[in-house]
């Protein structure tokens, strides 16, 4: 049952967790009703297919931003760093 303050007023949702940059799932604040968004960007309540979904989709996201932030320290290793600060027009 929702709590008073959420009848009158309406819940109050704060982000719980961020799943992907655009994936996110809320938590109210009052009631701890959660929700989500789906694949068209609504919010939908937090079912169990829901938390299979965004805890997959948090995994591929993860290990995405782990090899490319392995592929950005190779190429730190490799180049200059005064060259990838340096603001000047290299055509002089």
């Amino acid at each position: 049952m929702k709590s008073i303050y959420c009848s009158f007023f309406g819940h109050q949702y704060e982000v719980s967790k961020k799943v992907t940059y655009h994936v996110k799932e809320y938590k109210c604040t009052h009631c701890s009703a959660q929700l989500t968004t789906n694949g068209k960007g609504d919010l939908t309540p937090l079912t169990p297919k829901y938390k299979e979904i965004n805890s997959v989709l948090e995994r591929i996201h993860t290990s995405r931003l782990l090899r490319k932030g392995l592929q950005q320290d190779r190429t730190f290793m490799t180049r200059n760093e005064e060259s990838l600060i340096c603001l000047r027009p290299h055509f002089s």
